[in-house]
């Protein structure tokens, strides 16, 4: 089956690979979100765990789906060859920490008086949503300019481990969605407008990854700095956000076991198919 998609996308031109891609990912997100409708309460140890496997994914691909690669692509030896990935990294890391101070939003499992972001009256509804879609940024950058590098050419780049990461991507995304869509559902929104808020949280995606992908093929130079940035992204969003959302409970073992699952899926869907 995965043979097929892979044999699939290696057929289609690459902006029209990341944009589908990433509406699977976008998908996933959607189809974590409908659990709205069957559950009225979520467990706060599962989602711990989930929030864990989250952080575990988005790390491993950072290194194994776009850090090596970028790597490995860039000219020179020595320093210089991992100039254009310590560059790209800091670059990334520093525009989420922008985005960070400026979008206001608030993580899952911390309380309305740690807003971040710039003081705004909207409601804890939207708060949260755009928490979610901060992660959110950075995965559909990372799985267009991945594309975008097989597109050109580039050695280290393929078809199967753009369609790996988009997988890895798309199932951290199943339990991000009921994340969103649950704590919204128990400050009293109705199901519909809470499964609507929690898929809304990834539509950010396939608009990242067509960017992502149509910049690479425009400027191919900017590939091994492109893969960094969107490693930068994640590992700060994994670092600033998702972890701090797993330690605010009883359940950090839990969440710690979640991360490693996460980091040994993505690395496992990484290396056999890539």
């Amino acid at each position: 089956m995965i043979e097929e998609v892979i044999a699939y996308f290696e057929t289609i031109p690459p902006v029209r690979a990341a944009l589908y891609a990433s509406l699977f990912t976008w998908a996933l997100t959607a189809l974590g979100a409908s659990l709205v409708f069957f559950f009225k309460t979520m467990n706060r140890a599962f989602l711990d765990g989930m929030l864990g496997f989250t952080g575990g994914v988005m790390v491993a691909a950072s290194f194994w789906s776009l850090l090596a690669p970028g790597i490995e692509m860039s000219d020179g030896e020595g320093f210089v060859k991992v100039i254009p990935a310590a560059v790209g990294f800091l670059g990334g890391a520093l525009f989420l920490f922008g985005l960070d101070k400026i979008l206001p939003h608030l993580h899952i499992n911390f309380k309305e008086n740690k807003t971040e972001g710039i003081k705004t009256p909207w409601h804890r509804t939207i708060l949260l949503t755009l928490a979610i879609t901060l992660h959110n940024i950075p995965e559909g950058l990372a799985v267009g300019v991945l594309f975008g590098g097989v597109a050109a050419g580039f050695e280290g780049a393929s078809i199967g481990a753009a369609v790996a990461l988009a997988l890895g991507i798309g199932l951290q995304n199943f339990p991000e969605g009921f994340a969103v869509s649950m704590p919204l559902r128990r400050q009293g929104l109705s199901r519909t407008k809470s499964f609507l808020y929690g898929q809304a949280s990834a539509i950010v995606e396939p608009f990242a990854a067509v960017l992502g992908a149509w910049a690479v093929l425009t400027f191919e130079p900017i590939l091994p700095y492109a893969l960094s940035f969107a490693a930068g992204a994640m590992i700060f969003v994994v670092v600033e956000e998702v972890i701090p959302e797993t330690q605010q409970d009883k359940y950090t073992d839990i969440a710690t076991l979640g991360f490693i699952g996460g980091f040994i899926v993505m690395m496992t869907l990484d290396v056999a198919l890539g």
